[in-house]
């Protein structure tokens, strides 16, 4: 027996009619009846006498309309037990994550969240997806936002739509903020600041090609926002990824994008095999529905 179909016959018995009871649950008098049949059927008793104007219960119809009431209080309490379960969990979620376009995409997913889990709360740890994964590996994060090209193999992840692009920053006043864009030949002869990821370097290589091994790299550095102060000072150009620029006073730091065009992505990973917290594991199975599963 299903249950939808025990709340059916308590509505026909509460009713003592087929027809007013088809309209109370919104639909049709014959689906009802069929309904009522089959299950008279399978359970090979009669459990309707069915008079001109209304239906009583037999003795085996009076026994089920007793259990059927046990089990669909039941079924409520079990239902409502969940949902207060659902709404006590709490805790602390750590999310490692660096100065990225895709932080968007996480800002509206932790939003969905805070509306099912009101009681968790979130530490934001900015920094380079090398050591974000780092911490991970040690248990100190839950779940990264890793710019990509990252080593993903210990990991479950999501990789999101939102396309990381790579630019120049340079002061407003600049000779190259009148190009629309910016080449590698355009930087090869300046001073510039690269990202401290040796194999973000290595991406960064296979742009500039042959110019790459002359350029005088000044600095190197692991977040966007001290590599600008660098480039307001005037000491150098800034390629990065242009995640936080927008957030950017633009009368000081403005930019190019690259010529021709770069683009990376990233994804949502955490540690397989992990323990997590409650709160954490909820998170993960959130973000699964939220945006999409995909697994190395």
């Amino acid at each position: 027996m299903e249950i939808r179909v025990l709340r059916y016959f308590l509505t026909v018995v509460r009713e003592e009619s087929i027809t007013k009871a088809a309209e109370v649950l919104h639909i049709t008098q014959p689906t009802l009846s069929r309904q009522l049949s089959q299950m008279e059927k399978d359970i090979g008793v009669k459990l309707f006498h069915r008079g001109t104007r209304k239906i009583t219960l037999t003795n085996e119809g009076m026994l089920l309309r007793r259990r059927a009431e046990e089990i669909l209080q039941l079924v409520d309490n079990t239902e409502r037990e969940l949902v207060v379960q659902e709404e006590q969990i709490e805790g602390k979620i750590t999310i490692g994550c660096g100065e990225l376009a895709s932080v968007q995409v996480l800002a509206e997913l932790i939003d969905a969240f805070s509306k099912k889990y009101p009681g968790v709360s979130y530490d934001i740890f900015t920094a380079t997806a090398d050591l974000v994964k780092e911490q991970m590996d040690k248990g100190l994060v839950d779940v990264g936002l890793l710019l990509e090209p990252v080593d993903i193999a210990k990991y479950e992840f999501i990789r999101l739509d939102i396309k990381e692009r790579w630019v120049v920053l340079m002061r407003p006043d600049d000779e190259l903020a009148k190009k629309e864009s910016v080449s590698a030949k355009d930087l090869s002869e300046l001073p510039i600041i690269l990202p401290r990821r040796l194999n973000v370097q290595s991406e960064l290589a296979s742009w500039f090609g042959d110019y790459y091994a002359d350029l005088h790299v000044l600095f190197t550095s692991n977040l966007n926002t001290n590599g600008a102060v660098m480039v307001r000072n005037g000491l150098a150009y800034s390629v990065v990824v242009e995640g936080s620029v927008p957030f950017w006073d633009p009368t000081k730091i403005t930019q190019r994008p690259l010529s021709p065009e770069l683009f990376a992505t990233c994804v949502l990973a955490w540690k397989r095999q992990q323990p997590f917290s409650p709160a954490a594991t909820k998170f993960m199975e959130h973000a699964k529905c939220f945006l999409g599963m995909s697994k190395a």
